[in-house]
């Protein structure tokens, strides 16, 4: 009953709150023509006064070719002041809104002795929550006590992202495409996320969090988008910048290990240099951005206790002591050809090392006998390149563009393992690698025209995608391998997509509405010699339409609607044919006739904003056909668990976010974000066809779970800054079972040095050691608890200099 009453409670706040961060200036520019011979008038004077008092605002006059520009212009209402010697002087209505960087008003023409205006575009820039209340921007130099770590570190503090098993949710939910500067690559993965965990937050200026996509974003991604923006310096002359970052973790033994295996990594060191460097002059704009993050890390300790109906219980430990050097370069050159045309051509490259060496027992269930020892040396390096090249021309009305980019991505995933099997009477060996290369081809044209009130997007884009992988197993001394599972496989992608995107804005409503159709070939070819799975695949051709409908109730009020539909297509490792033995007794497959997940999604926002602060809410709710999740099962005589991924059928995400945001004093201001959702899985029976076919069943699931953060901002005397984070992350349904409650604090403390180019900082991550991930799994015939007592506390030391 209580749960229901703050349930209400928080609906009915919801009714009063939705955000978006509002545009801080503006740019007006337009064209004057003589109404009667329509040439083009030089050297009119312009001028922007306030409605209310007819206060000057800005002013200029226009060019030879009769064009105007005027920035700095804030949202509101205004009046256009038009007046040339000789001719009629002419005064109209100017509206500047928050949606469009542009808004172009028709041609202003002027005739002797009389006057008329039409013509008028607008150009801005986006704070925090966006004035749409569709995407949160948050700069990661201000996440303090998350300063030299990963990308997925930064993002553990940002209000709306948990982060659960590697992976960033949000709202709850996994389904989030990660983009780079606005592009899918493989760093992150292409329709998912994959390696968040070792891009260093150096390389990093912010972080984008967008819950209701447009439809000028690929359809991917039903629970929103995370786009990085990577550092870019755009000063004048030579300039850049050096930090360096020196951490440690895992400073003590937080649960011994079980019997007869190796010590735990503990007192593990970061390193993380880093360099930025930039060269403007002219019309040339040179830049390089390199980062190199080492670690070493407790990166998993996981306490297993299995049960059987049998009877049967089996105590296991799951260690990796791990290895990384992540090395991540960007370099490139802007060239501004002349005032309408742009060309920047750049290069990223990326190399991951990865040396896992790892350790898991099993014993019986009073730890009286090991029943198995499994260790095992992963060596993998992860190669990636990518090229890009973007054109844009602007058209004489401002905001009028033609952008065009190309993209081609490789990534090469070179992979080994080495195990080593210890049984009571005999020892086995084994061996794999894993080689896989992926390529992608990206075209995209898009296009932008300025309106009076509002604009129009459009564009196409074509991926081409292929991703050759071959498994090699090599079985040695008493082999547990499956060697009629191996081989080779090659999946192979072909998008084509067209999207149009219309905005409208004026002085109380907004709305956006726009729809992208996609059409999208799968092809996995299979070796036609594995045990389980033949070629597979499957093509449609779909609309994804996006709706938002505003109502400004005042200047600092706003209340909008939402709804769009997305889709999350299987990636390519969720079909893998591959068994993985990271864990000896928990293999995971995946499954070629995996189909794709459709959501719906609509959500009511709200957001208040006043002189030293801001409140945001939203109520969402979405709706998912054919859900991808991962089904744990066994075989009659065989105590392994295959994890294997299915469509499970529908599932629903209900829930309410509020972000509180207040500046108390020169001193101090926090930030307190709120979710509380209603996650449910509905019944389902699959059929796992690996090993051998066997089918699995569900009983409808449901939890009531959420998540709080506080972030507490201390702004001292000479230049000195501190945060203070505190996390909880309430019990939550996973695949056929919960995930407990986690909580966390993390400090931190920087300092400006050296008149303001210098700054010292230091940190400490989950600051209390209280962050153990906790599992409770029930499958048919079994179930299992879990404790995974991984490294989360570091301290850390760094320094950066600007010059």
């Amino acid at each position: 009953m209580n749960k229901l009453r703050l349930f209400l409670v928080l609906i009915a706040t919801i009714a009063a709150s939705i955000a978006h961060a509002q545009v801080s200036s503006v740019t007006v520019s337009g064209l004057v023509k003589g109404k009667v011979d329509k040439a083009a008038m030089p050297y009119v004077n312009i001028v922007v006064k306030n409605e209310k008092d007819s206060a000057f605002v800005a002013g200029t006059v226009t060019d030879e070719e009769g064009r105007f520009s005027i920035a700095g212009i804030k949202p509101g209402n205004y009046r256009l002041d038009i007046s040339f010697m000789g001719f009629e002087h002419r005064e109209q209505p100017l509206f500047v809104g928050t949606l469009s960087a542009f808004l172009d008003i028709p041609v202003i023409e002027l005739e002797e002795a009389a006057t008329v205006l039409e013509a008028v575009t607008i150009s801005a820039n986006a704070s925090d929550v966006s004035s749409k209340l569709d995407k949160k921007t948050y700069s990661v130099a201000d996440n303090i006590s998350q300063s030299g770590g990963s990308v997925l570190q930064s993002m553990q503090n940002l209000p709306g992202v948990t982060v659960q098993d590697g992976k960033v949710q949000l709202r709850g939910n996994d389904k989030v495409t990660v983009l780079i500067d606005g592009k899918q690559t493989a760093l992150t993965g292409f329709g998912s996320q994959t390696g968040l965990d070792n891009i260093p937050s150096s390389a990093i200026d912010k972080i984008e969090i967008i819950n209701n996509p447009s439809s000028k974003y690929d359809a991917n991604g039903n629970a929103g988008i995370i786009n990085i923006i990577m550092k870019k310096n755009k000063q004048n002359g030579f300039s850049g910048k050096l930090g360096f970052t020196y951490g440690t973790g895992s400073l003590w033994v937080r649960k011994e290990n079980l019997p007869t295996i190796r010590p735990q990594y503990t007192f593990t060191p970061k390193i993380n240099p880093s360099v930025s460097l930039n060269y403007r002059k002219d019309k040339i704009n040179i830049f390089l951005q390199a980062d190199n993050l080492y670690t070493q890390t407790l990166n998993k300790n996981e306490f297993v206790t299995r049960n059987y109906d049998d009877g049967t219980v089996i105590n296991s430990q799951l260690k990796r002591n791990r290895n990384t050097n992540f090395l991540t370069t960007k370099a490139g050159i802007d060239w501004n050809i002349n005032a309408q045309n742009t060309l920047t051509v750049s290069g990223m490259y990326g190399s991951e090392k990865i040396i896992d060496r790892g350790d898991q027992p099993f014993f019986n269930g009073d730890l009286s006998q090991r029943l198995r020892l499994w260790q095992f040396l992963e060596d993998e390096l992860k190669t990636t390149a990518m090229a890009t090249a973007a054109y844009q021309h602007k058209f004489k009305d401002a905001g009028h563009l033609l952008n065009i980019g190309f993209n081609y991505t490789f990534h090469r995933e070179n992979e080994q393992y080495f195990y080593d099997n210890y049984l009571p009477a005999s020892t086995g060996t084994d061996a794999f690698k894993l080689l896989s290369d992926e390529q992608v081809y990206d075209l995209n044209i898009d296009y932008i025209k300025p309106l009076k009130y509002g604009r129009i997007e459009t564009g196409i884009k074509l991926r081409n995608r292929s991703i050759p992988v071959n498994m090699d197993f090599r079985p040695g001394a008493n082999s547990v391998l499956d060697m009629n599972a191996g081989g080779w496989a090659n999946y192979k992608e072909l998008i084509p997509a067209l999207y149009g995107n219309y905005v409208f804005e004026n002085q109380k409503w907004e709305a956006e509405l726009g729809v992208r159709v996609e059409y999208v070939n799968i092809q996995y070819d299979v070796n036609p010699n594995h045990s389980t799975y033949k070629s597979d695949g499957y093509n449609y051709t779909q609309p994804f339409p996006n709706m938002r409908l505003a109502y400004k109730l005042n200047d600092n009020n706003k209340l909008s609607v939402f709804y769009n539909r997305r889709v999350d297509r299987p990636n390519e490792v969720d079909i893998r044919i591959f068994p993985k033995y990271d864990d000896a007794e928990i293999i995971k497959v995946g499954n070629p006739a995996l189909r794709p997940q459709f959501t719906n999604s609509i959500e009511l926002g709200y957001k208040n904003v006043w002189n030293n602060g801001y409140f945001y809410s939203a109520l969402y709710h979405r709706f998912a056909e054919g859900t991808i999740t991962r089904i744990s099962s066994t075989i009659p005589g065989n105590t392994l668990i295959y994890a294997i991924f299915q469509n499970a059928g529908k599932s629903y995400n209900t829930g309410i976010e509020a972000i509180l945001n207040q500046k108390i004093s020169n001193v101090y201001s926090f930030n307190l974000n709120g979710n509380l959702y209603r996650n449910q899985i509905n019944a389902f029976t699959v059929q796992n066809l690996y090993p051998e076919p066997n089918t699995f069943s569900a009983e409808q699931q449901t939890a009531i779970s959420g998540n709080l953060k506080l972030n507490n901002i201390f702004h001292f005397a000479k230049g000195m800054d501190a945060q203070v984070t505190a996390v909880y992350l309430a019990p939550d349904i996973i695949p056929q079972g919960k995930i407990m409650s986690r909580f966390s604090i993390d400090m931190g403390l920087k300092k400006s040095v050296q008149k303001g180019r210098g700054e010292l900082y230091v940190n400490a991550t989950d600051l209390l050691n209280t962050m153990v991930i906790k599992r409770k799994i029930v499958g048919m015939g079994f179930n299992y608890t879990s404790n995974d007592y991984y490294e989360t506390q570091v301290i850390r030391l760094g320094y950066s200099y600007k010059f």
